[in-house]
């Protein structure tokens, strides 16, 4: 009997995780709250990815979410290229996760977006507020 292939394997999640996207993403993607702020994070990345405006909007926090999104109106849409989570701190029902996140938009080179995104959990749900980009 022959060996599975690799490309039997379900891919590794968009956010870097070592986890098959439904097994990851999927989930927060879905309705199912993020049990952490890092993983709610990661699921943004992966809705940036795979424009899922619908999931960035509902885990943004009320008083800082825009009243609208344009990711399909981006053009060209960024191709994104990964990200590298530095760390995560919660301190109860805050929480903050630095990241990077790199990105390209049509030909031009890699842009590298470097931010400390500030959580906070409520009704048991976490919600990104906002964040802080770093200079190189």
């Amino acid at each position: 009997m022959a060996k599975p292939k690799s490309a039997d394997k379900p891919a590794a999640c968009l956010c870097g995780s070592t986890k098959p996207y439904e097994a990851c993403c999927a989930l927060p993607h879905a309705g199912i709250p993020a049990p952490t702020a890092e993983v709610l994070m990661r699921s943004r990345y992966v809705a940036f990815v795979m424009r899922l405006e619908t999931h960035l909007y509902e885990t943004w926090h009320a008083t800082t979410r825009p009243s609208g999104l344009r990711l399909l109106n981006e053009n060209p849409p960024p191709t994104w290229l990964g990200l590298d989570v530095k760390r995560t701190t919660t301190d109860g029902d805050k929480a903050t996760v630095q990241f990077v996140a790199k990105y390209r938009l049509g030909g031009a080179s890699v842009v590298r977006m470097h931010e400390t995104s500030n959580f906070v959990r409520e009704g048991g749900r976490w919600y990104y507020v906002d964040g802080e980009h770093h200079s190189r």
